[in-house]
C-alpha cells in the first residue's frame, strides 16, 4: 500500500527558476524592491549559457530602437553591479576591425549614418590610426569601430560574484542542486519539497521540456551550439578591448541590414564560404589573467550535438592569429550553447505570462549578457509597477 504525505510549502515572496544571468537579473530587480527572493538551480553551480560566452556587454551590436535600448541601460546596471559586487570589468570597450574594402565599407556607412542617428557611442579608427594602437599590432587593417560604450566581464567569475552579492546585500536565498518539477500558480514542486511564492519567474535557458512546454512548443524553440576556445598568446601583450572583426557585421543586427553588409555578404560567401556555413564571426575577449576567450561558430539544431569538429576550431584559431597578429596556443576548449528559435521570427527573446503569477522569460539570441540585465528590470516593473512588457 503506497501513502502519500502533504507537506506544508515553504513561503516566500518570489521564486527564480534559474541562476543564469537573466534569472539573476530578476532576482536583484525584485530584491531592490524589498522582497524575498528565492533562486532555485538544478545543477550544483551555474554550468549553462551565462558562464560558457565572451563576456561581451555588447552595445554597439544592437539593432536600432528597443534593443539597443535595452542594452545601453543593461550597461548601467552592470556598472552598477560592479561596485557592490567588485566585478573584474573592462571599459575601453570593443573594437571591430575591417579585413577587407567591403568589411571597411559597412563600418563606414554606420559610422557616417546610422551611428549618429540612433545614438550609438562610436568611433572610426582610419587607417593611420591603427600605427598607434599596441605599438601597430593591428596596423595591417584597413580601419577599425572603437564601441565606446562596449563592456566586457570574465563570465565565470562575474556570475558567482552576482550571487554572492545578492546573498550578502539583499539576503537572496539560493537552492542549488534542486530541481523545480512543475510551477503550479504559486505552488512550486522541487525535489527540496513544496513551495508557494506571489511571483514565480522562469529563466531556464535552452530547457524546454521541464517547465512550460506546452507555451515554448507553440514557439518552436531550437538550440544554438557554439565551438569556444580559451588561447594564450605566444608573445603576450596587454589588450584590454573586446576584438571582432568586419565579419561580425554580417551576424549582428546594427549592421546586418545596411546595404553594404550585402556586398559583404557576396565577398564572403565567395572568398571563405567555409565561415558562412559554420557562422563564424570572431569574437575574442581578454581574460584577467591574460589568456582570450575566442570563437565562435553557431550550429542549430533541436539538440546540441557533443561532438567539436576540429576543422571549425582551426578556423577560429586561423581568423584569430591572423587579427591578432600572434601565434596562439589553445589551453582550453567547450561548447557554448544557447536558446534560439525556428520559423520566421528574428525575437531574440519572448515573455510568456502562463498564469497570473508565472511568467517565463527566455532568450532566443546570444545576448542575454548584453541585454539580460535590463530585460530583467523591466519584467519586474510591469510584474510590480503596471508598466508595459519589453518588446524588441
Amino acid at each position: 500500500m503506497i501513502t502519500t504525505t502533504t507537506q506544508t510549502p515553504v513561503h516566500t515572496d518570489v521564486a527564480i527558476v534559474g541562476a543564469g544571468i537573466l534569472g539573476l537579473a530578476h532576482a536583484c530587480a525584485f530584491a531592490q524592491r524589498g522582497l524575498r527572493v528565492t533562486v532555485f538551480e538544478r545543477s550544483g553551480t551555474p554550468v549553462g549559457a551565462s558562464i560558457r560566452n565572451f563576456g561581451m556587454v555588447l552595445v554597439t551590436g544592437q539593432p536600432p530602437g528597443a534593443m539597443h535600448a535595452l542594452a545601453q541601460a543593461s550597461r548601467k546596471i552592470w556598472l552598477d553591479w560592479a561596485a557592490g559586487a567588485a566585478l573584474h570589468v573592462r571599459r575601453s570597450g570593443s573594437l571591430m576591425f575591417a579585413r577587407s574594402a567591403a568589411e571597411a565599407q559597412v563600418m563606414e556607412a554606420f559610422a557616417a549614418t546610422r551611428a549618429e542617428g540612433a545614438g550609438y557611442d562610436t568611433a572610426l579608427l582610419s587607417r593611420a590610426a591603427l600605427d598607434d594602437l599596441y605599438d601597430g599590432r593591428f596596423r595591417k587593417h584597413r580601419a577599425a569601430l572603437h564601441g565606446r560604450a562596449d563592456l566586457q566581464v570574465f563570465s565565470r567569475e562575474a556570475v558567482p560574484a552576482l550571487i554572492d552579492y545578492l546573498r550578502r546585500r539583499f539576503n537572496a536565498d539560493f537552492r542549488f542542486g534542486t530541481l523545480v518539477q512543475n510551477v503550479d500558480d504559486g505552488r512550486i514542486e522541487t525535489t527540496a519539497g513544496p513551495w508557494r511564492a506571489e511571483h514565480v519567474v522562469v529563466c531556464a535557458g535552452h530547457d524546454y521540456l521541464s517547465l512550460l512546454a506546452p507555451q515554448l512548443a507553440a514557439l518552436a524553440p531550437r538550440v544554438c551550439r557554439l565551438q569556444m576556445l580559451r588561447v594564450r598568446p605566444a608573445t603576450p601583450f596587454a589588450l584590454d578591448h573586446a576584438v571582432l572583426t568586419g565579419l561580425s557585421c554580417l551576424h549582428y543586427g546594427a549592421f546586418s541590414d545596411l546595404p553594404e553588409a550585402a556586398a559583404l555578404h557576396a565577398e564572403v560567401a565567395a572568398r571563405e564560404p567555409a565561415l558562412l556555413e559554420h557562422g563564424i564571426h570572431l569574437l575574442a575577449s581578454p581574460t584577467p589573467g591574460g589568456d582570450l576567450i575566442v570563437g565562435d561558430s553557431h550550429d542549430y539544431g533541436d539538440d546540441p550535438s557533443p561532438f567539436n569538429a576540429q576543422a571549425i576550431d582551426e578556423l577560429l584559431l586561423g581568423l584569430a592569429e591572423n587579427t591578432l597578429g600572434s601565434t596562439l596556443q589553445v589551453v582550453e576548449r567547450w561548447q557554448g550553447v544557447y536558446g534560439a528559435r525556428t520559423g520566421t521570427s528574428g525575437a531574440p527573446f519572448s515573455v510568456l505570462r502562463a498564469a497570473p503569477n508565472v511568467t517565463g522569460v527566455y532568450m532566443h539570441s546570444g545576448v542575454g549578457m548584453s541585454i539580460g540585465p535590463a530585460l530583467g528590470e523591466r519584467v519586474v516593473s510591469h510584474l510590480i509597477d503596471g508598466a508595459a512588457l519589453p518588446t524588441a
